[in-house]
């Protein structure tokens, strides 16, 4: 579909051309290290894009970093479109589409690089709807009160819902998950269940990681709980997100992009969709190692898991 150069690579770097999976190749590649293939280091997505007519890109760490665009990501979206792709964001804000796409405007990012938006908050709503008419207690800061418009929810204090929804923290500035430890024990006792509306453990706002829903949902599930996870890495999101491609279109032509590894990339090999990691500082906390992004750095990240990213980037590129 694509037939584009990456640009000059890194000295001293070898990188691997991604393979299909199947391939004699790929097979081979697979075995070089542990039993499994190194991750390679991408310095531009435009080679596996090739044969690709759609992607699944994250918003919060991949586009922006919640205060301003990143121009040369926004940028490969453009071309990739401008060349016949339909681009998808997908992310797991707990906020309806709509507003969300207030924010990605605040933030510079342009409207003619993606397609469609779906949101976390979007397939919360969704769940919301299933509960109407019965007491909704609101876990999450005021701002995101616009998740229950026009639902005709019935709000209660914590002691009498029968459901919660959680959006997030009151204050992710200055609150810990401890703090709501008390509250999550009584809501268990009497076993209310949650809808969680952002998977997502942490998120970056500048320089600064925040904590998210996920956090609270983890502690909540560990009490033996009942949990609705509406976005990424769980299949409600995905097949939102499918719908919006203007046709169906075969998983073997998608690509997932995403800065979440428990998130975005293991949500989208679940479904069967090859995935791109763009590293983040919510998973390499340590700054220079961050910056370097070395192979070894990589390879520690994913040791204990059972999927990898068919290639990993510093930052979105073409």
């Amino acid at each position: 579909m694509f037939h584009n150069s990456r640009g000059r690579l890194p000295a001293g770097r070898v990188f691997m051309r991604p393979t299909e999976p199947g391939s004699m190749r790929g097979d081979f590649m697979r075995t070089m290290v542990d039993g499994r293939a190194p991750i390679p280091i991408l310095t531009g997505v435009a080679g596996i894009s090739e044969s690709r007519e759609a992607w699944l890109c994250d918003v919060w760490g991949v586009l922006h970093e919640g205060v301003a665009v990143f121009a040369e990501a926004a940028e490969a979206c453009r071309t990739f479109r401008g060349r016949g792709g339909q681009v998808i964001l997908i992310s797991n804000s707990p906020r309806p589409s709509g507003a969300v796409l207030e924010h990605l405007a605040q933030t510079g990012v342009p409207g003619d690089c993606f397609d469609a938006l779906v949101t976390s908050g979007d397939v919360t709503r969704a769940f919301v709807e299933a509960h109407a008419g019965a007491p909704v207690f609101h876990l999450g800061p005021e701002r995101d009160h616009v998740l229950f418009d026009g639902l005709g929810v019935e709000f209660a204090p914590a002691a009498k819902a029968s459901a919660v929804v959680c959006t997030g923290f009151f204050d992710e500035d200055h609150e810990t998950p401890e703090d709501y430890d008390a509250m999550l024990a009584a809501f268990a006792a009497r076993g209310v269940p949650m809808i969680c509306a952002n998977p997502d453990l942490y998120v970056e706002r500048g320089a600064k990681l925040l904590p998210c829903a996920g956090l609270l949902a983890q502690r909540y599930t560990a009490l033996g709980q009942t949990v609705l996870q509406a976005g990424k890495p769980y299949a409600p999101i995905y097949e939102l997100a499918m719908r919006k491609l203007s046709k169906p279109l075969p998983r073997a032509s998608l690509l997932a992009i995403g800065d979440g590894i428990d998130t975005d990339i293991k949500g989208a090999l679940e479904q069967g969709i090859d995935a791109i990691y763009i590293v983040s500082r919510v998973h390499f906390k340590d700054a220079a190692e961050y910056g370097a992004m070395s192979e070894e750095a990589l390879e520690r990240l994913f040791a204990g898991r059972s999927f990898r990213p068919r290639g990993a980037m510093l930052r979105l590129t073409w």
